[in-house]
């Protein structure tokens, strides 16, 4: 047995990729307890050890990233990160090398020493995008986008053009979140774009394209065009994390536009408490939703508790955005109660959190609520300066708004063919994008 202990380790670890693909966890674990033993103990050569390690680590990685556990993965991806740092080093043995040196059975890689590299990058891009560090998260995409560009002319492969779309979409979501939509729809244009250049990717990222084309319109206010977007999304897809969230947000354009019995049979599958997805992200963001719908309904004490359940969940995985939300509908809550120390308790937090991310649309909605509480209490140098910074943001996303509408990709708003439009240039996207640390749903 140990003289196939290299090869053995592998097929178990494929076995459970496989099964975490079609979401089977709970056959999938034992598997990767099982891996971790025999890397624990491991009887072969450190470079076949460090593979094996590197193959767990990514599934173990992106099944916690699946399941929103952000704090859960961070000791797991720091390993990766450092295992992929180990394996970069100039002294190492190239995967040439390794595999001459190997006997003839063991001569196999699970990927190519580039290709992990590549896929930490992606993982550390999605690690980001859900802590709430966009600028972080394009940090990281931007690097593994140039990395890309170096090996898409020497290889047919579908995994560097899917890799490169996973970047993409990140990307998109990143700058969405940002209030950054014109960087947001030339993102999905390019991905669209890779699609027509890859037409095997187009049936497995059509689902995800609808749901950013209808998240984008929800930004730029154009509900109409978002829901018929999210609608074909939940037709297309059989993921039950990627229909969960897109229900989510559909449920939020419902309340947005005041329609409460859509809402409710929206909501009879985002109830946290029977929730299709394993997500434990989505079952805290279901919770807000919640929030929202009693706010909207004026049934404070019961927004309340569910926002506060939402807290007590994002916390303890360290999402950040979605405590920015919470914290600034709780601050807008309190402040229709008249209760102003707590509202100032609520929001103050949120702005600085919402600052960091950075959201400019939390802000400009904090920044309203710090402008009538300062009011209030009848600080006019304050209120003067909460008055100015929402100016200062509502005119910066007017101004981004307004270029987003200038694009051809603004069309895709409109889109429901299954062809990709005429509009959509064939080709592989530029990746040469510019750095976005510096820059400000």
């Amino acid at each position: 047995m140990a003289k196939a202990q290299y090869v053995g380790t592998l097929f178990i670890l494929s076995r459970a990729m496989l099964l975490l693909s079609v979401k089977k966890t709970q056959e999938a674990l034992p598997l990767l307890a099982q891996a971790n033993q025999i890397v624990e103990s491991w009887q072969g050569t450190q470079h076949q050890r460090e593979h094996v390690k590197l193959f767990m680590l990514v599934l173990q990685v992106c099944h916690l990233l699946s399941c929103g556990q952000v704090k859960t993965v961070k000791p797991f991806l720091k390993q990766l990160q450092q295992s992929v740092q180990t394996i970069s080093q100039p002294g190492y043995p190239s995967d040439e090398e390794w595999c001459m040196a190997s006997q003839p059975a063991d001569q196999f890689l699970w990927l190519s020493r580039e290709q992990l590299c590549i896929i930490v990058y992606v993982v550390s891009v999605k690690h980001s995008m859900h802590s709430g560090f966009m600028d972080k998260g394009l940090k990281y995409a931007e690097k593994a986008l140039s990395q890309i560009q170096n090996r898409v002319s020497s290889s047919n492969s579908l995994l560097m053009p899917f890799l490169q779309y996973l970047l993409l979409e990140h990307q998109s979501l990143c700058h969405l979140v940002m209030g950054q939509r014109t960087e947001a729809i030339k993102e999905i244009g390019q991905a669209l774009s890779l699609c027509r250049s890859a037409p095997r990717l187009y049936p497995v990222s059509i689902a995800q394209v609808r749901t950013l084309i209808g998240l984008y319109a929800m930004s730029m206010d154009a509900l109409d065009y978002a829901e018929a977007q999210f609608l074909a999304s939940l037709q297309a897809t059989q993921d039950p994390e990627l229909a969960t969230f897109t229900r989510l947000n559909l449920g939020i354009l419902y309340l947005r536009m005041r329609r409460n019995e859509d809402y409710v049979r929206c909501a009879e599958l985002t109830n946290p408490e029977n929730l299709p997805s394993q997500s434990f992200s989505l079952k805290a963001a279901s919770y807000f939703v919640q929030g929202m719908q009693c706010f909207f309904q004026g049934k404070l004490n019961d927004a309340k508790r569910c926002l506060r359940e939402t807290l007590k969940m994002a916390n303890t995985e360290d999402l950040n955005r979605l405590t920015s939300c919470s914290l600034v509908l709780l601050g807008h809550i309190f402040l229709a109660l008249q209760n102003g120390r707590e509202a100032m308790n609520m929001v103050t937090p949120a702005m600085h959190l919402a600052s960091k991310i950075p959201d400019n649309h939390v802000q400009l909605w904090a920044s309203l609520i710090l402008k009538e509480l300062y009011g209030q209490l009848g600080d006019q140098v304050r209120e003067a300066e909460a008055y100015q910074m929402h100016a200062n943001y509502a005119q910066l996303l007017l101004g981004d708004q307004s270029s987003a509408q200038t694009l051809n990709e603004h069309n895709l708003i409109q889109w429901l063919d299954q062809q990709i439009p005429s509009f959509i240039p064939a080709g592989l996207p530029s990746i040469s994008t510019p750095s976005t640390s510096t820059s400000a749903i």
